[in-house]
């Protein structure tokens, strides 16, 4: 079995979604970039690298961030698979945020993406 990058340069993949003439919903690197798009989306999850965090403690860390914005980010991160919600029972209701595994998957990726700011 070849290398999936022979013949390929360096950071091309060997895949046939790699050869479209226009961006596809079905590109991996497409879906990365829808579940990460919108202002705050990256900080948030880098709070939610640090351990699960209930809504206010997200708004702690982040005090510049309105509430809505926070709200929708979770909600987006949630349908994208990168975030779950979990309500505990009891009064007040409690509610914590975590990442997925697919979630934690993304720590590399942002720490290439800082690298790479970092470089630029």
């Amino acid at each position: 079995m070849t290398h999936r990058t022979v013949g390929y340069p360096a950071g091309l993949p060997d895949d046939p979604l790699a050869n479209v003439t226009e961006p596809t919903p079905e590109c991996p690197v497409e879906i990365t970039l829808s579940a990460l798009h919108g202002r705050w989306t990256t900080l948030v999850v880098r709070e939610l690298l640090r351990g699960d965090r209930s809504y206010s403690e997200l708004r702690t860390a982040l005090p510049m961030l309105s509430d809505k914005v926070l709200s929708d980010r979770l909600t987006q991160l949630g349908e994208a698979g990168v975030v779950e919600r979990d309500r505990r029972p009891g009064w007040p209701p409690r509610v914590r945020y975590a990442l997925t595994p697919s979630g934690h998957r993304l720590g590399p990726v942002l720490q290439a993406l800082w690298d790479w700011g970092a470089e630029a």
